[in-house]
């Protein structure tokens, strides 16, 4: 898979190891050195994937993501950074990052990540693995989902999130358990990170004006209506 990639790095001489890598698997890249460089060019080309750097001067990575989702871009975001920390990874994925690496890492299982990333949102429809509540079908393994019909573009986190829901139609999910199925967390994070993806998925599900199909109790978790 050839891909168009965007790299977001301050680190001239990292930035240009990472490009340089890129080729290697037979990528393009476009390189810019700030946050702001970065949602300027985001628009001007058919990006595949952007590799973001956390901490930037002008405009660090967690703001580039919020501005992205914002203005519901989807383009995959892998965020690179040298901060390990659970909070601070929450914090990123909370942000709209759909990967999140700690620097150092290997090319090998860099570009493994990217094309991971990317093939989560050029699956082509097959009906042979599906889970459907109601109007509501998420293929998993195919990483689709549509509601009456009508194909959804969810990121990668929030479609993990609506298979869950599906799977479990009908039965409510605490927090704890959809940030272990989720997230793969086995810690409660000091962020709503849980109620932020709720709250982006249940736009996505109505934003056709169609029923919001999920229903909150309060306190406890989150249940997808049959």
């Amino acid at each position: 898979m050839t891909l168009n990639v965007l790299i977001v790095e301050d680190d001239h001489d990292l930035a240009e190891t990472l490009a340089a890598q890129m080729e290697n698997f037979g990528h393009r890249s476009t390189l810019v050195d700030n946050g702001q460089k970065a949602l300027a060019v985001v628009g001007d080309d058919a990006f595949d994937v952007m590799i973001l750097d956390r901490v930037m001067p002008v405009m660090d990575g967690v703001t580039v993501l919020q501005h992205l989702r914002a203005a519901n871009l989807n383009l995959p975001v892998l965020m690179l950074t040298a901060f390990g920390k659970a909070n601070q990874k929450v914090e990123g994925l909370e942000a709209g990052a759909d990967d999140y690496v700690v620097k150092p890492i290997d090319a090998l299982e860099l570009n493994a990540r990217l094309n991971a990333l990317v093939r989560a949102r050029h699956w082509t429809t097959e009906d042979s693995d599906t889970i459907r509540a109601g109007g509501i079908v998420v293929s998993p393994t195919k990483y689709r989902a549509w509601r009456d019909g009508k194909s959804l573009d969810l990121p990668r986190t929030e479609l993990r999130l609506l298979t869950e829901l599906a799977r479990n139609a009908g039965a409510v999910l605490t927090r704890p358990m959809l940030l272990e199925k989720v997230w793969n967390y086995d810690f409660e994070p000091t962020t709503n990170i849980v109620d932020t993806y709720i709250k982006r998925l249940r736009k996505k599900l109505t934003e056709d004006g169609s029923e919001d199909p999920i229903t909150t109790l309060r306190g406890v978790g989150y249940m997808l209506n049959k």
